[in-house]
């Protein structure tokens, strides 16, 4: 059996929004400032729930990536939180659009482009999945151990 390659590897565009999501939402909860559009468009027990989420997916996503432990748990991991992060950020591209119109355009346009990645990215990691099920179907769980790259 030859190399089995996942894209799950070296993704550095998901790593930086990952490592940013996190420092977002500590600094909103911490300092108490928000978007005036989340804070016009959403109740305050939203708000609160779309900080913690970016918190958790930023923390999620990276444990996911940097799993020691097996891949497909990690990439589940990884999966999980690049669903959530899209669904956040396609929220707050819904907010911005709702209260600013086409005033907003421009920011809307670059937050709907981190929710298109992020769900791109978790149609990625659902193949690599499926590959990887596969592959542990025909295999040993030594065998395969040895062939991943």
């Amino acid at each position: 059996m030859g190399h089995l390659r996942f894209r799950s590897q070296r993704q550095p565009y998901e790593v930086a929004v990952l490592a940013a999501a996190p420092v977002c939402g500590i600094l909103m909860a911490t300092l108490d400032v928000r978007p005036t559009t989340v804070q016009t468009a959403m109740p305050v027990p939203i708000q609160i729930a779309w900080e913690v989420g970016l918190i958790a997916v930023g923390v999620g996503g990276l444990l996911g990536i940097l799993w020691p432990g097996r891949l497909s748990t990690g990439l589940g991991v990884e999966l999980a939180s690049v669903l959530v992060l899209g669904t956040i950020t396609g929220m707050y591209a819904v907010a911005l659009m709702a209260m600013s119109g086409r005033q907003s355009f421009a920011t809307a346009s670059f937050v709907v482009a981190v929710t298109v990645g992020s769900l791109w990215r978790a149609g990625e990691i659902a193949v690599d999945l499926h590959r990887l099920a596969r592959a542990c179907e025909c295999v040993s769980y030594e065998q395969l151990q040895g062939s991943v790259t």
